[in-house]
């Protein structure tokens, strides 16, 4: 491998920013930061409309720019596709919206040296060009969402998007997931929903078939619909013919009963067909033991709920790149769809009128390879965790070539669950997290 200056260099890169680093045959070679800047501020000059603005943001920064991360090969090497999540947010106990009228934005960014600048920002609208919002969409199916402070309850939107995957066209229109219904979303490069497909049976379906807005197509195995509560869809990724893409559920499902689905280490990962619209392939990944994932022995605080998928990218036709982490600790790993079992369509995705903890579920299996699952057999590209300075949740990944992995953080707007305010309504609890784009040369290429 060449030496580091030579290949920082090479690419147009400056280590001046950090020394480079070297753990585990990976090298940061680069660090770059959003700039801070009032979430009201940078908002409120996309949206033409006051009615859409935010009246009060509640002296939180603008950040989550990392909820996902595409590298167009289009476009140079320092440009990225990025998307916020659904906003600002806390207390799961209590699930708090700070700025209710906020719409996940999608984000051109280019890094400059230690600097992230943004190109273009396009909020995400519905057919009458309104936002979505990041609202909770249905009654008891999703959270109930509350104001700043957890004093007074919200309306639902049906609309409402928590965007994570992201992947953009050559034609110039997205794809993304979500994680309330979960959906798979088309978006026009105006940032307008053309499509959102949800499971069959889907309550949201229903909900917005009544509304004169985009189109809805319950087209999605039905089983979804038993996703743990805001942990949907996750990970999105595209082939390069760009006829396929790739869903990942952040969890598995709490299936066939809660209990039994949080302690489950089986997580499900979709094949799409664009042209079809329809999924094609289902296959299931394993989650490593949570306790030993973090570095600590059988019996440590590590829960396996603790453990999620977060990023996909697409390596050729049958070779993805899995991101499996935990909020501290995050890997790479590679899988081979070929070598695995496709459920899709099997009793595996059948979902009992009245399931029971004995109902046979794929979540239920502790080894499944006897019952007749192949997971999908994965080799660790990179530990994150063994590089220094790593922020936490890391949840955007691309390639800015076959050996240049980027991460993206999701700094959740410098919120923690636990938000403070002052009896001004302004934000005391700042976490400063900044969102980074981080540049990693890996020791070997991915392809």
């Amino acid at each position: 491998m060449a030496c580091v200056g030579a290949l920082v260099a090479g690419m147009g890169l400056t280590s001046g920013d950090r020394t480079p680093v070297t753990a585990a045959g990976a090298t940061v070679i680069q660090v770059a930061e959003l700039a801070d800047q009032a979430l009201g501020t940078f908002y409120n000059r996309l949206m033409a409309s006051p009615v859409d603005h935010i009246t009060d943001d509640h002296g939180v920064r603008m950040g989550s720019l990392g909820s996902d991360l595409f590298h167009d090969p289009s476009d140079s090497y320092n440009e990225f596709w990025a998307v916020t999540d659904r906003g600002p947010n806390g207390n799961p106990s209590i699930r708090t919206f700070v700025t209710p009228s906020f719409s996940p934005v999608i984000m051109h960014v280019r890094v400059h040296g230690s600097t992230v600048s943004v190109l273009q920002s396009i909020p995400i609208v519905d057919a009458s060009e309104r936002p979505v919002t990041g609202l909770s969409n249905v009654p008891t199916f999703d959270e109930t969402p509350y104001n700043f402070n957890g004093t007074s309850t919200l309306n639902y939107n049906a609309n409402g998007l928590d965007t994570e995957g992201l992947v953009r066209m050559r034609d110039g229109s997205f794809w993304l997931v979500d994680e309330y219904s979960p959906s798979l979303i088309h978006v026009a490069p105006n940032g307008v929903v053309m499509d959102r497909f949800v499971p069959v049976d889907s309550q949201l379906g229903s909900t917005l078939a009544t509304t004169p807005n985009y189109r809805v197509k319950k087209y999605l195995p039905t089983i979804l619909n038993t996703r743990r509560q805001n942990r949907g869809f996750e990970g999105l990724a595209i082939s390069a013919d760009e006829r396929t893409l790739y869903l990942a559920m952040q969890s598995p499902l709490e299936y066939p009963t809660r209990a039994l689905g949080r302690a489950s280490k089986l997580v499900r990962i979709l094949r799409f067909d664009i042209g079809s619209e329809r999924v094609t392939g289902e296959y299931v990944y394993e989650f490593d033991d949570a306790c030993a994932f973090v570095g600590q022995t059988a019996g440590c605080s590590a829960i396996p709920g603790d453990m999620k998928i977060s990023a996909l990218i697409s390596v050729n036709a049958t070779t993805l790149l899995v991101e499996e982490r935990t909020d501290a600790v995050a890997k790479v790993y590679r899988v081979d769809l070929s070598r695995a079992t496709d459920i899709l369509g099997s009793h595996w995705d059948t979902r009992a009128a009245a399931p029971t903890a004995t109902t046979s579920a794929l979540e239920s299996l502790t080894a499944p390879a006897a019952s007749g699952v192949t997971v999908l057999p994965k080799t660790l590209v990179v530990d994150l965790s063994t590089l220094p300075n790593m922020p936490g949740k890391i949840e955007g990944l691309a390639l800015a070539t076959s050996s240049v992995l980027v991460i993206a953080n999701d700094n959740d707007f410098g919120m923690v669950d636990t938000a403070t305010f002052t009896a001004a309504g302004r934000m005391s609890s700042d976490t400063l997290a900044k969102s980074q784009l981080i540049y990693i040369q890996l020791p070997t290429p991915v392809n």
